[in-house]
């Protein structure tokens, strides 16, 4: 079997994740029978969504050697999109709303096409949409192959021709069936999936459309047709879908805009006085930004803390859960990129201290690292050789060894050669360097500038050169342009 996501034809954007509706609910219980062609002698498994990635069984069912298969429970069902899955054959998918009483029928030849529905409105509605978009779908394959086949002039207009109609009678069908339909969950979700239509932009200037103004109309109007109301869309991959949408491609990825991104939808989910879409929205957005995958965001984990779990808005029953994430906050707090690094209280090998403020250099490199680690020894050969190329150029790399004795610590300077580095030990152990400085791995580095506040962290040493001679890139250009000697002379004429 194969995904029933329906790939539809010009750029509508569908989701299988409709609900069953019908006149006659059952009071309790659920019951689901159905045939499936092309699958015999298995076990089925009814499971329904958790966000995009994640399943959660419900039931299972035995099929027969003819296909047939009932799921059937005392208790109702949570709604959602649920997914009838065999363990060779993929999965058809299905929607489960007040009424789960209801029985289909269809073949792995074609499943969509196939497919018939009875006692479930929503069901019925769904399958119907999907078919009524394949048969346009399976129109325009045709004009395609026509067009390959014909390729002088006339032939290609007429094609395009017969193309822009089929695609205002696709159109013009689901608009009907909008109109037809309005209100049913089916509807309700297919709008929700769907991205904004967005109207013609005004001109710039210099004629061309303007860009800016299509994206900010896109992202203002991303989230007009969701329910944030709906806790259904929390079993369904729409809402975690849009989240990452929003906030990994429609957001700047810096702390301020990931921020006001972040309370934009969670004003939303209050406004909506759902709790479990609530719950979702702020659970998942921290979720992603604990360990994000662009430097410098976690910014976002620390606010959503303070503002939702700290508060009470998010709801958690687990007192251990909002401590250990409190712990976790206040680790990460006074490292958050911008911010000024605490002094390390380390010294040399000599034993005198390293005036850490001291440091007089444009970027400051802090490697934190372990003399035992295999990653630290993998890597200290190449932060050598950035040691080496840029002492006395701007470029200091102080080296800190969190673990094992001075011994070990100064066997690994002599082994590595670092001796072009600043080379600190805790010799009295005052220092945490897992919670203080967030050193949960090693090699752990942060990246300074000249005023000791953090431009990087948790970088791989091989990025660090990298990094750094981009940084120095941006800052030239930010730089404003020094007038020449005689135009100032000029323009005091």
């Amino acid at each position: 079997m194969k995904n029933l996501l329906l790939s539809t034809l010009f750029g509508l954007l569908l989701t299988p994740c409709l609900r069953a509706q019908s006149t006659t609910p059952r009071s309790e219980g659920f019951k689901i029978t159905g045939q499936i062609q092309g699958v015999k002698d298995t076990t089925c498994v009814l499971a329904h969504y958790f966000g995009s990635g994640q399943y959660i069984p419900k039931d299972t069912a035995r099929v027969d050697a003819t296909g047939n298969l009932v799921f059937e429970g005392k208790n109702h069902l949570p709604e959602g999109l649920y997914l009838a899955v065999t363990p060779k054959n993929g999965y058809i998918e299905f929607l489960m709303t007040a009424d789960q009483d209801f029985s289909f029928k269809t073949d792995t030849a074609n499943l969509i096409k196939n497919m018939k529905v009875s006692g479930s409105k929503d069901n019925e509605l769904f399958y119907t949409y999907q078919q009524g978009l394949g048969s346009f779908y399976d129109e325009a394959k045709a004009l395609e192959a026509e067009k390959k086949a014909h390729t002088d002039a006339a032939s290609v207009a007429l094609v395009s021709q017969k193309m822009n109609a089929l695609q205002k009678k696709a159109q013009v069908y689901r608009d009907q069936f909008f109109t037809e339909n309005k209100g049913t969950f089916a509807v309700k979700l297919i709008k929700a999936s769907a991205e904004p239509d967005v109207p013609p932009a005004p001109k710039l200037a210099n004629g061309r459309p303007d860009s800016v103004w299509v994206f900010n109309y896109f992202k203002g109007h991303f989230w007009d047709d969701y329910d944030f109301a709906d806790e259904r869309f929390v079993r369904t991959p729409i809402l975690q879908r849009k989240i990452d949408r929003y906030l990994k491609e429609l957001t700047v990825q810096t702390p301020d805009s990931l921020i006001k991104s972040a309370d934009y939808m969670v004003g939303k989910a209050q406004a909506g006085k759902n709790k479990e879409v609530l719950s979702y929205i702020v659970w998942y957005t921290t979720s992603q930004y604990e360990q994000p995958k662009v430097m410098g965001t976690d910014g976002l984990f620390v606010h959503m803390f303070e503002k939702y779990y700290a508060t009470g808005i998010m709801p958690v029953t687990d007192s251990s859960t909002i401590k250990n994430i409190g712990e976790r906050v206040k680790t990460l707090k006074p490292l958050l990129v911008g911010k000024t690094l605490p002094a390390p209280a380390v010294s040399d090998t000599l034993r005198r201290p390293i005036a850490f403020q001291n440091i007089k250099s444009d970027y400051t490199v802090v490697y934190f690292y372990d003399p035992h680690c295999g990653h630290c020894r993998e890597s200290a050969p190449k932060l050598k050789k950035f040691v080496d190329t840029y002492k006395g150029k701007g470029i200091e790399v102080v080296a800190i060894a969190i673990d094992q004795t001075p011994e070990e610590w100064k066997k690994f300077i002599r082994e590595f050669k670092l001796g072009n580095a600043i080379n600190g030990y805790d010799f009295a152990s005052r220092t945490d360097f897992r919670r203080q400085f967030d050193v949960w791995t090693t090699p752990t580095v942060y990246v300074l500038d000249k005023n000791k506040k953090i431009l990087a962290r948790k970088l791989p040493v091989e990025q660090i050169e990298d990094f750094v001679l981009f940084h120095k890139r941006q800052q030239a250009s930010q730089k404003p342009a020094v007038a020449p000697a005689n135009a100032k002379a000029s323009a005091k004429k």
